[in-house]
């Protein structure tokens, strides 16, 4: 079979649609899928999960001292509410969030930079803010011609308390921080509840090690306004030429193809999947992930999050094979991770887009910037080396996750913090 970028640009552009976590899109894009799995062959499941959700009904943001004004803002979902008059306190512009910053932010409305990660939001709420306001963009953007997020307050940060909370534009903070805002009025009412998502699961039986298998995963879904065509239509298309070669060739080992739903807020699909197959995995000698790729100027990657000596021998396999891309050890942030947590080494693949030649997590992640040049080069490189594997005389990978490699795990998943609140309940 030879590879076709142009194939897979055709299929992407039926997929190029925004497919959010729990929506009608993405279970449409899921059916889509399966379909193509059933034409070349292979019979696909839907696997259904729940995930978390909110419906936001209010969320208002206003200066009121030394002037009133009020301002677009988003809530995040699952974030505590307010009273319906809201909360009306002091403004602070907390630019570190060091102890200096916080040191006068007890019952204040706190602004802060960046994205809300665990550790600025423990220092946060064990500063005493009555509310945070985060931010996005450039001083640039027009509101006519960029979206504004909605956010989640997800699980693990909840674990350590919880405070009303909306997010603006950089263009509108920095506004309010140049009129020297100092007091402000916050309002914030959303509504938990459940959706469901779905992962798409296709089996090829090993002809001669069934018992043993590789897998081969890539999220579907994308985030709010954007088409995901980059992150991660391109992965979920280059999986798909890739089940086609192993259609046609069937493989010594089992090769699993799945495709996981909800990875953007959370890697959720990609969790339920190792919670739900606990049994099975066992049996998973490594996945094979592939996150973003296509982009015309860009450089391909492989993170491997297994022993160095896999990295090394990936990295010989590919200069060998005259494939230029960067290998390294390590994690990213993809369905890899709850593989690797469970034990399952893993090979993260993809192609990043140069410096403003690509587009992520908004409106213009779109077919504008990526080709089918582009698509087919990834693709060799995840098919030679999953074919390379699928196929070896004695499979060469140790199923064995290093210590360095569990502690960069441990930390993104922040399990210390978490385990120190368990200990205390």
């Amino acid at each position: 079979m030879k590879i076709s970028g142009e194939r897979e640009l055709e299929l992407l552009k039926k997929i190029g649609f925004t497919r959010v976590a729990g929506s009608e899109e993405e279970q449409k894009a899921a059916v889509l899928l399966q379909q193509e799995c059933e034409k070349l062959g292979v019979s696909a499941e839907i696997e259904k999960f729940s995930i978390e959700d909110a419906v936001i009904e209010r969320a208002e943001f206003q200066i009121l001292e030394p002037f009133e004004k009020s301002y677009e803002v988003t809530g995040y979902k699952c974030a505590q509410n307010t009273f319906d008059r809201g909360v009306t306190v002091d403004f602070l512009y907390a630019e570190n969030a060091l102890e200096a910053d916080l040191a006068d932010a007890r019952g204040k409305i706190v602004m802060v930079n960046g994205p809300l990660r665990l550790p600025l939001f423990r220092r946060l709420i064990d500063a005493g803010a009555a509310g945070i306001v985060t931010m996005e963009g450039d001083f640039r953007d027009k509101p006519e011609e960029t979206d504004l997020s909605t956010r989640m307050l997800r699980r693990t940060l909840r674990a350590f308390g919880n405070v009303p909370i909306v997010h603006m534009r950089v263009k509108d903070a920095m506004e309010l921080v140049a009129g020297g805002a100092r007091r402000a009025k916050l309002v914030l009412k959303n509504t938990p509840l459940e959706r469901t998502s779905r992962n798409v699961i296709a089996t090829i039986p090993g002809t001669e090690r069934s018992e043993e298998i590789i897998s081969f995963g890539a999220h579907y879904d994308s985030v709010p306004y954007s088409t995901g065509v980059y992150d991660n239509g391109a992965g979920t298309v280059i999986n798909l030429e890739v089940l086609r070669y192993f259609a046609e060739n069937p493989p010594k080992r089992t090769v699993k193809f799945i495709w996981y739903g909800s990875e953007e807020i959370g890697l959720e699909g990609s969790w339920a999947y190792v919670k739900a197959h606990q049994e099975e995995l066992k049996k998973h000698l490594l996945m094979i992930n592939v996150d973003v790729g296509g982009p015309v100027l860009g450089a391909d990657k492989a993170s491997v999050t297994g022993v160095k000596e896999l990295s090394e021998y990936m990295d010989y396999f590919m200069k060998i094979r005259g494939h230029r891309l960067k290998v390294s050890q390590g994690i990213i942030s993809s369905d890899s991770i709850p593989f690797a947590a469970s034990g399952v080494p893993a090979v993260n693949f993809d192609r990043d887009g140069a410096p403003g030649a690509a587009c992520i997590h908004n409106r213009f992640d779109t077919l504008a910037f990526l080709s089918a040049a582009a698509l087919e080069k990834t693709t060799k490189h995840v098919l030679d080396f999953g074919m390379e594997m699928v196929n070896a005389a004695v499979f060469p990978v140790k199923r064995e996750i290093p210590e360095n490699i569990v502690e960069e795990i441990d930390r993104y998943l922040y399990k210390k913090e978490l385990s120190q609140i368990r200990s205390k309940e």
